[in-house]
């Protein structure tokens, strides 16, 4: 009979210092409490996380989300089965800061600790939530991260393809910035985009020649930069209908290319015959009402389920590293202390490196 575990998770891969326990077994668990302390303040006047910056405020506060989330999920330390922590990819400092603070836990407890890798967390999410079956098809879509994954174990991915320079999280947040919106830009530039004409515009889609599900995101930046100079050289400025305009045409180009590479992967998945066949997405711009919608309505086209976590699991959290925890825990996967913090850290050990770096260093 399967064991009911409790595991205490922490993350620290970015921006977001977080907690969390979640009870349960794998395939059927659920959150009992999760804390995360955002750093946007700290980072607002610098138009992005600047990463010494993020690591002291992940010093300062992971003693204090990890309190918090023992507090609300009614037990103490104690009471954990094991302690998972994310051990990479991110930015270096972060993700050694919440390192450093599991070991502690775990060397002054004696609980077994284990290392998660932070997009593990994010393609297993769907089990967490849905209690999805393998194999099923993961679309990670964040700041720092874009590609699809067939998720066919806890620890067996196989990459399909992603982006090959920046992720469209960082798109987002680049075009945010050359239309004077604040940060974090998605959430920004979907808000303008809603008062926008998506056509006056004519941005690229790059790579929708290839076929494969590889993607290109950097050019969009540029686009939107030249088409923004031309206004700007044309009227001494933007207006507001302007900015609507330019942030419309921008999510469509990321909407029209999601919808191309998916249909792709989504056949490359199909051809497997999954008995139930599923697309799940994950990461921060998961939380795109456009990019939803769409993916869904593809996804009821090609008769395959269609899973969005809620926008609280869409962003780094803790939930999802202690659930990918469980996982490796009641598998077996252990670590020690000699758990090393890694910048970079593929799913897929198996395919060639992607070209690019995005925030959180080259693509894994």
């Amino acid at each position: 009979m399967r064991q009911t575990l409790t595991l205490l998770g922490i993350e620290s891969s970015c921006d977001d210092t977080a907690a969390a326990v979640v009870r349960g077994m794998a395939g059927d668990a659920e959150v009992v409490s999760s804390v995360v302390a955002g750093q946007t303040e700290l980072h607002a006047a610098y138009g992005g996380v600047v990463p010494e910056i993020a690591a002291r405020a992940h010093a300062e506060k992971l003693d204090i989300c990890i309190e918090q989330a023992l507090s609300q999920a009614n037990c103490n330390i104690s009471e954990i089965d094991a302690i998972a922590v994310t051990a990479g990819p991110g930015l270096i400092g972060g993700v050694l800061s919440g390192v450093m603070c599991a070991k502690g836990l775990a060397a002054a407890t004696g609980k077994p600790l284990v290392g998660v890798n932070h997009l593990a967390g994010h393609a297993l999410t769907p089990r967490l939530t849905d209690a999805c079956e393998f194999p099923y098809l993961m679309l990670l879509v964040s700041g720092g991260h874009c590609q699809f994954l067939i998720a066919r174990g806890p620890e067996d991915f196989s990459r399909l393809g992603g982006t090959i320079d920046d992720a469209p999280g960082e798109a987002f947040d680049k075009t945010a910035r050359l239309l004077g919106l604040p940060q974090p830009g998605g959430p920004h530039v979907e808000r303008s985009a809603e008062q926008g004409d998506a056509s006056r515009f004519p941005l690229p889609r790059p790579l929708l020649d290839r076929d494969d599900c590889n993607m290109s995101f950097s050019g969009l930046k540029t686009a939107i930069l030249r088409s923004r100079d031309a206004v700007v050289t044309e009227k001494s400025g933007l207006t507001e209908q302007d900015r609507a305009d330019l942030a419309a045409s921008f999510q469509a180009a990321i909407r029209d290319i999601f919808i191309v590479k998916t249909r792709r992967a989504l056949a490359l998945y199909l051809a497997e015959v999954p008995a139930a066949p599923v697309l799940a997405i994950a990461g921060g711009v998961a939380a795109n009402k456009g990019v939803r919608s769409a993916l869904e309505s593809l996804c009821l086209d090609m008769g395959v389920r269609f899973l969005a976590p809620p926008m609280a699991l869409c962003t780094d959290n803790a939930a999802m590293i202690a659930y990918a925890g469980l996982e490796r825990f009641a598998a077996g996967q252990l670590d020690d202390l000699r758990l090393s913090a890694r910048p970079r850290w593929p799913l897929d050990t198996t395919s060639p490196s992607l070209i690019g770096s995005g925030k959180k260093g080259a693509k894994a």
